[in-house]
């Protein structure tokens, strides 16, 4: 493997996940951005702490990498109970769902990600748990079932989703507090880089934690991914310091531009443009130009392109707007794509 190759590893790599636990916040009080969302939360943890209660129900919404699991992990951590987690398609019976049910303690959390894709039957049974704290079992079949109701300790549901229209009516009903998560500003992820920094013992300068922010699509996981592929830059390339010459060298290795568009963004954006003269283009027929699957395009690419208002999305399909296209023609020359 090529030192440029090393440098463009995949994403997570080696110890990744376990650097990526060390840089999450812990408390509420550390958690960068989203102000709204922490004066209403920090205001209902005080009052559960208060009255000794379960924390009523919690759902978090918004793209990927906003920190909706953080702020799952820190309602445990500020509660001081217990956490399990486990993500919405890996409950696919019921029997799964009962078992952690009863396994939970007095006011513990249980936290759900992508909770828009838990199936109806198990849906069922999360009504009467998250209402009334019971779980209801069908014992027997035909005309001899009969039903044998469980109390369950009171409990917190924090459900994370990226796609709130997914939801069905009753479960999204169910949740106490709903809280939208935005994309973060570029001093916001300046900060968040400084810091992550300094937990990774990595002397970074104030101006590279600036370029690093200001081209991490307003996304703390990726302003952190970008952080640790520069610090392999500034270790392997240079003296372990990451200065603005350094970080500008790596995010041109990575291929992320001005604006946080990496070669994958670019390269859709100019499918739409030449090969289906601008659009608009059907989302499966963009898939299969790109090789991609249908939600990669649309849970992962198209969000950040919508917000910098280079794509639309119209009822006959994706079209590219002027600004996009401005975009591509000034990055065409460096990536090779025209």
């Amino acid at each position: 493997m090529t030192e440029q190759n090393a440098l463009l590893a995949p994403v997570l790599q080696n110890g990744d996940e376990e650097v990526e636990q060390t840089l999450r916040p812990r408390r509420l009080a550390d958690f960068v951005g989203q102000e709204r969302t922490k004066q209403q939360l920090e205001i209902a943890l005080e009052a559960a702490r208060a009255r000794g209660d379960a924390l009523d129900h919690v759902l978090l919404v918004g793209p990927p990498g906003l920190g909706k699991t953080t702020l799952a992990t820190i309602v445990r951590e500020e509660l001081g109970v217990g956490l399990r987690t486990v993500a919405g398609p890996a409950l696919e019976r019921k029997g799964d769902m009962a078992a952690i049910l009863t396994g939970l303690e007095p006011r513990d959390v249980l936290f759900i990600d992508e909770i828009h894709r838990v199936n109806r039957a198990i849906e069922e049974i999360l009504y009467p748990a998250l209402e009334d704290f019971r779980l209801d079992i069908i014992v027997g079949q035909g005309a001899g079932a009969r039903t044998l109701t469980l109390d369950l300790p009171p409990f917190t549901l924090v459900g994370a989703t990226t796609r709130t229209g997914l939801l069905t009516t009753p479960l999204r009903d169910r949740f106490g507090m709903t809280f939208r998560l935005g994309y973060y500003e570029p001093g916001e992820l300046a900060w968040i880089v400084r810091r992550s920094a300094g937990i990774l013992g990595v002397e970074t300068e104030d101006e590279a934690a600036d370029e690093i922010a200001s081209r991490a699509r307003g996304t703390p996981r990726v302003a952190n991914r970008i952080l640790r592929r520069v610090r392999d830059v500034a270790q392997v390339r240079h003296e372990g310091v990451v200065t603005l010459p350094v970080a500008r060298e790596a995010l041109e290795l990575l291929e992320v531009d001005e604006v946080g568009l990496e070669r994958t963004d670019r390269e859709l954006l100019a499918a739409i443009a030449e090969k289906f003269s601008g659009g608009p283009v059907g989302l499966s027929t963009l898939a299969v130009a790109l090789g991609e699957e249908q939600d990669t395009i649309e849970d992962v690419y198209e969000p950040y392109l919508l917000q910098l208002g280079f794509l639309q999305r119209t009822p006959r399909g994706r079209v590219i707007t002027e600004l996009g296209r401005q975009h591509i023609g000034a990055a065409a020359k460096a990536d090779g794509l025209f």
